[in-house]
């Protein structure tokens, strides 16, 4: 992939042999503690409550997280990026501390209408859109829809049909057991930080329907994008396939691609060093 040979050296030069052999992509690490904000709280958007956290000063980042994540999952990468730039860490309509309207469908335009409403509240013309699989999504429909809004997008593990999922039976038993750690992490993320801590089996259910039946992103769309995009993934991704990633790059007018070697869909977890420095190129690249 011509993609991979113009990027893969960012991770390459920050990996080891060590890391290599100790297999860390069949691995799901801690998830960290949240730094410290220097500034949170809870914003009324679309009927919910979303919650947010603020770092550092700068050109504005976003950080939108995967499905049923919340802003820890980012632990290892705000502090880095905060010492150059203003970081907007969210937690997604229903995720986290942030409320849900249990008589609205999730839909991922829905959630990138979330994201468009906090930087209007939080007077942001612009900004970079940093989001790992279900954030990542957003990001690309944000980039379609409203690419107006955007100065560029780190699409991290998203995929742009169902059909772009691997299912139980092409993963290897080690890997499901990776996805079954993340699955016991959901449940007790959400225990802990939701506002409704009772709507668990409610609120998975709509995850669910949202994941069974969407994206559905079309070539003719990510044809149609100019707001600059690098699409990132790691070689061993256990939920989305390699070959959707990179159709996307394929599709995407002057895309760049990252494979990050040694990671899988958590490589943010798996490979801090790495995407740490891929995520710092990114932010400084001007296409």
């Amino acid at each position: 992939m011509h993609g991979f040979k113009a990027l893969t050296g960012i991770a390459l030069l920050t990996l080891s042999v060590g890391t290599w052999a100790a297999q860390p992509w069949l691995t799901l690490p801690p998830i960290p503690a949240l730094p410290k904000p220097a500034h949170s709280g809870t914003a009324p958007v679309n009927g919910i409550r979303l919650w947010y956290a603020e770092y550092g000063h700068g050109e504005p980042v976003i950080l939108l997280h995967g499905g049923f994540g919340h802003a820890a999952w980012w632990g290892l990468q705000i502090p880095v990026l905060a010492k150059h730039y203003r970081v907007i860490a969210i937690d997604s309509r229903g995720q986290g501390r942030s409320s849900h309207d249990p008589d609205a469908t999730m839909s991922y335009r829905l959630m990138a209408s979330d994201v468009l409403a906090l930087m209007d509240r939080l007077h942001i013309r612009k900004a970079a859109i940093v989001g790992w699989s279900d954030g990542a999504i957003i990001g690309l429909e944000l980039a379609i829809h409203h690419p107006d809004r955007l100065t560029k997008v780190f699409a991290f593990g998203a995929n742009t049909d169902p059909s772009g999922y691997h299912n139980s039976r092409e993963r290897s038993p080690a890997q499901n057991a990776v996805v079954d750690e993340y699955s016991r992490l959901m449940r007790s993320g959400y225990l802990k930080l939701s506002p409704t801590p009772d709507d668990f089996d409610a609120f998975h259910h709509k995850m669910s329907a949202l994941w069974n039946t969407a994206p559905h992103i079309s070539a003719k769309q990510l044809q149609g994008i100019r707001v600059p995009v690098w699409i990132v993934d790691g070689d061993h991704d256990e939920i989305i396939k390699r070959e959707n990633v990179d159709f996307q790059f394929a599709q995407i007018p002057g895309a760049r691609e990252l494979i990050v070697p040694g990671a899988s869909h958590f490589a943010f977890l798996q490979q801090p060093k790495a995407m740490n420095a891929a995520l710092l190129r990114f932010m400084a690249w001007q296409p």
